[in-house]
């Protein structure tokens, strides 16, 4: 990998720790405002809806500077979210804000790894990003849960400075303001991202320009035979693991009696799941062999079922491992495969755009339809059941689609046309 690679991984690793920390934070301070228990997914629906309403844009604004540039420009607007949380806006606001930054520093981050590598590095560097990004989760849940229990929140409220009243008086504020350092350090790294030698010249800097070539990008990556399949597997699984990340959340107070602090330690078994199993991926599988991965996620919904039977530790543990391991597995390869289709289509900032948007869609409706469900009283265990049969379901009809595209040759001969991804 060229150097600029690990730079790169290092701006993603604090950047994504802080994003992390600061959901634990933002739910501590839901819980002391003693907000209804809807509003805790929904804090996941206002982080992604900017990813929903701004994609026509951010792809172009990705591909319009060097992409360095641009995540230090974004994590700017994420500090700026931490502070308006600290002090002025509701959590679901101010982490409206925060998610717009991190709309805009997705395409970056992702596009820059087809404009510094080969495609045949592909699926490795998306299993290292992913790790980082993994191992960030894990941290950032384990960070967040840390800065807001009651030994380190009274250790950070406990300094002063002389003379100057900041006005930090809670365990979430104290919490972000260390988040916020987080974010400042990403910057650094930002800094140093070098430059590609890509042309950034956009054809157009008119909204509405860019929202029918936004629509036509859409449409594009959707017909495409190879494409359809990757995007319909990566929005199934980021809406999922969204989804989970809840539900571990209320699974964990209801079947292990945990609070927030301790939940978030299941949180960070399930990211090292998916951090085995990106690497995994990573080492196993090439470019070419990225669509044989679909059972595993069939496999997924089904494991995740089998939480409901779970009421002590140690089979937590191996259980959510398990889980994640298999989505990992799972994502890894078919994220790769999505980058690498998109930037020949249509460019890498355009694609990662069109990724994000229609993730984030699937975010925002099975997210959603969870937070309905807490609205409505359904208990854990129905909805972990739920979750795990639609899971399996979906990805049946993916696989379904995926055979019938093969029987009329369309997958195997454009898998074939991406000649040095093996």
């Amino acid at each position: 990998m060229k150097a600029g690679f690990y730079t790169i991984m290092a701006a993603q690793f604090f950047s994504s720790l802080a994003d992390n920390a600061l959901l634990i934070a933002a739910i501590k301070m839901l819980q002391d405002i003693d907000s209804p228990e809807w509003m805790t997914p929904a804090l996941k629906q206002s982080f992604v809806i900017s990813y929903v309403v701004l994609a026509p844009l951010v792809g172009a604004f990705a591909d319009s500077m060097p992409k360095g540039r641009v995540m230090l420009i974004t994590n700017g607007i994420k500090v700026v979210g931490c502070l308006m949380m600290m002090f002025t806006l509701h959590p679901l606001v101010a982490y409206a804000v925060v998610g717009f930054g991190a709309a805009a520093y997705s395409p970056a981050k992702y596009g820059i790894l087809t404009e510094l590598l080969p495609a045949k590095q592909l699926v490795a560097a998306n299993g290292w990003i992913e790790g980082t990004t993994i191992t960030s989760i894990v941290l950032g849940a384990l960070l967040g849960g840390a800065l807001v229990s009651h030994n380190v929140s009274t250790m950070l409220l406990g300094f002063d400075l002389p003379m100057i009243d900041t006005g930090i008086n809670t365990p979430p504020e104290a919490a972000i303001l260390v988040i916020s350092g987080l974010y400042v350090i990403a910057a650094v790294f930002n800094w140093y991202i070098p430059h590609t030698g890509v042309d950034h010249r956009v054809a157009s800097k008119n909204p509405l320009y860019l929202i029918r070539e936004f629509s036509h990008c859409v449409a594009l990556l959707w017909r495409d035979k190879l494409g359809q399949i990757t995007l319909a597997t990566t929005t199934l699984f980021w809406g999922a693991g969204a989804t989970l990340q809840f539900i571990v959340l209320k699974w964990a107070s209801k079947a292990l009696g945990f609070d927030l602090s301790q939940a978030t330690y299941l949180l960070g078994v399930v990211a090292f799941g998916i951090g085995l199993g990106a690497v995994i991926a990573a080492r196993s599988i090439s470019l070419r062999q990225s669509v044989t991965v679909l059972p595993v996620g069939v496999a997924m919904g089904l494991i995740v079922i089998s939480m409901i039977f779970v009421t002590n530790l140690p089979f937590a543990v191996v259980l959510l491992i398990a889980i994640g391991g298999c989505a990992g597995f799972f994502v890894v390869p078919m994220n790769a495969l999505l980058q690498h289709r998109g930037h020949v289509l249509m460019g890498a900032g355009h694609s990662i755009a069109v990724q994000n948007f229609n993730e984030n869609i699937g975010i925002l409706v099975m997210v959603g339809l969870y937070t309905l469900l807490i609205r409505e009283g359904v208990s854990v265990n129905r909805a972990i059941v739920m979750f795990g049969l639609f899971m399996s379901a979906a990805t049946l009809l993916v696989l379904w689609r995926h055979i019938h595209n093969q029987s009329k040759g369309d997958s195997l001969r454009l898998i074939a046309e991406e000649g040095d991804g093996r």
